[in-house]
């Protein structure tokens, strides 16, 4: 098993593993599989699908690793394989329903008091995530809740910074809706002014709950070398 920080950047690991190093890569992939594993799991709600296109995207980054032209971080690169998985695995599944993510892990305690109303705040954050399509859901993943700026989400996405700005302003707009009941618990679902009248949907960051929709264990790297 490779040391988990040699002290390389990652630029250096995905060079040394260019040349050979039988290392190199799997320290990459432990450095990063967490953060991958999440952005998966946001963008595809349902904890097999997203293991097997983490598994897929580290596998295609080990293969394609030579073509990696330094034009971006490394992290973005692989951002971008990744979510590029994930849209694959949303447009084959098109006619099938989505598995919601389950409330309690394995071994998971009982959740009480107030943390009943976090967990059912993460899942109607979750269930409003599912109805976005998929490249809505991908651009409001890598911008509100992994933090990327616009210009590195294009990058990231492969388009321009324009089409992540639509694609936000669209979803936010359609989540705004479906989560307005949140901060009117009582009202209508429509977001309200400060006099009581209906406002338009907000294009505003999507809350997120951090951590407490990402339930699952990140999946364990495949292909040769990068085997943890």
């Amino acid at each position: 098993m490779p040391a988990l920080d040699s002290g390389r950047t990652d630029a250096e690991l995905l060079a040394a593993h260019v040349t050979g190093d039988p290392d190199a890569f799997g320290e990459l992939v432990a450095r990063h599989r967490d953060r991958m594993w999440a952005v998966a799991l946001r963008t595809l709600r349902d904890p097999e699908e997203a293991a097997d296109a983490v598994q897929d995207a580290f596998i295609s980054a080990f293969r394609a690793a030579d073509r990696f032209r330094a034009e971006s971080a490394v992290t973005t690169w692989l951002h971008r394989i990744v979510v590029n998985a994930c849209l694959d695995r949303i447009r084959r599944r098109q006619v099938r329903p989505t598995v919601p993510l389950p409330e309690e892990g394995p071994g998971e305690p009982a959740v009480q008091g107030d943390q009943y109303a976090h967990r059912e705040l993460a899942m109607d954050i979750e269930q409003a995530m599912g109805t976005l399509p998929g490249d809505q859901r991908a651009a409001i993943v890598l911008v509100d809740v992994e933090g990327y700026s616009v210009a590195d989400a294009a990058v990231a996405l492969g388009v321009a910074e324009g089409t992540i700005k639509s694609r936000c302003a669209r979803g936010r707009g359609k989540l705004a809706i479906l989560l307005g009941h949140l901060r009117n618990p009582d009202g209508d679902g429509r977001v309200r002014t400060s006099d009581g009248e209906p406002s338009p949907p907000a294009s505003r960051a999507v809350p997120t709950a951090r951590g407490s929709a990402s339930g699952g264990i990140p999946p364990q790297s495949t292909g040769g070398s990068d085997k943890r």
